[in-house]
């Protein structure tokens, strides 16, 4: 296992050749550059920025090149102020070729899936992401134990195959 910088992280999600999985199970993440935004959509205010984000480029770019991007967000109701916002932007990470679903919590507990957040690239790469007490991201962990990566591989599909996707669980 070592530990990867935030732009070695970064970089996998430009390097990787078929498949990037991430499964996300915090009901709110304290990233300083998503502060402002939030703040306008807990205020009402539109975010002109939110659709130009570097992020969506870069997925767009990726599934023009026909690479999967998926995610698996656990959540738990009522929704955190956090995954609102997670949900109003939704669509433009689809438009840009990422396919987001949406597991309840108490359904990924009864498939035994981790309470940790991890990002599979290839099915071969595994990385942990680890936050602090105050839900600020604290490191990336690149594991390379193939019997760990396999269980994160058999998580990512179980995770997958009961999630529901954005547009159905939108319009709960």
């Amino acid at each position: 296992m070592s530990v990867l910088s935030p732009a070695e992280f970064g970089a996998l999600w430009d390097t990787f050749q078929h498949t990037a999985f991430k499964f996300e199970v915090r009901d709110r993440y304290n990233v300083p550059s998503e502060h402002e935004s939030l703040s306008r959509y807990l205020a009402g205010e539109p975010d002109p920025t939110r659709a130009t984000r570097p992020w969506l480029a870069k997925m767009k770019a990726a599934t023009g090149e026909g690479k999967r991007i998926e995610r698996v967000r656990v959540v738990s109701k009522p929704h955190s102020d956090y995954v609102r916002w997670l949900l109003a932007g939704t669509p433009l990470n689809a438009a840009a070729g990422e396919d987001i679903r949406y597991l309840p919590r108490p359904r990924a507990v009864e498939l035994g899936l981790p309470d940790h957040d991890f990002a599979l690239f290839d099915s071969a790469r595994l990385v942990l992401l680890n936050f602090d007490a105050d839900d600020r991201p604290l490191r990336h962990e690149l594991v390379t134990n193939p019997g760990t990566v396999l269980q994160h591989c058999q998580w990512r599909d179980a995770a997958w195959h009961h999630a529901v996707p954005f547009e159905q669980y939108a319009g709960r």
